[in-house]
């Protein structure tokens, strides 16, 4: 657990708390036991995994050149596969109390969410793992 420290708790805690929250209040769907759980979530679980995939990666693909860049940008979008976005949706689902909204459309959901933002989060990720 050598990711967790006090920033990665911070950021983690906070992107996660906001970004969920931007899109509660879009959908006009503010809940603020699911805030905070988003907070913890983030300041917690996903302060530990991600930084330390993403460590994890750095180490792996860090020599130059245009291979090493493209594996980066596709291994940065692997990791937010629809399995990882499943297992978020439940998240959400649980923090909403909407637990009776489970089931195994949610795979699906996530599968078609990944699909979609491809086009944008390649790019994305290139530029973040590469400049």
């Amino acid at each position: 657990m050598q990711h967790l420290s006090l920033k990665n708790v911070m950021s983690g805690g906070l992107i996660y708390c906001a970004g969920d929250s931007i899109a509660t209040l879009i959908s006009n769907e503010l809940y603020y036991p699911r805030m905070l759980a988003m907070l913890l979530l983030g300041g917690t679980l996903y302060a530990i995994e991600i930084p330390s995939y993403f460590s994890w990666l750095d180490k792996r693909f860090n020599q130059p050149g245009y291979s090493n860049a493209f594996k980066r940008m596709l291994m940065a979008a692997a990791f937010f596969n629809p399995l990882w976005i499943t297992r978020h949706l439940i998240f959400i689902n649980l923090f909403s109390g909407q637990w009776h909204n489970l089931s195994l459309s949610i795979l699906s959901v996530a599968s078609t969410s990944f699909i979609y933002c491809l086009p944008v989060a390649l790019p994305v990720n290139f530029i973040i793992q590469n400049i």
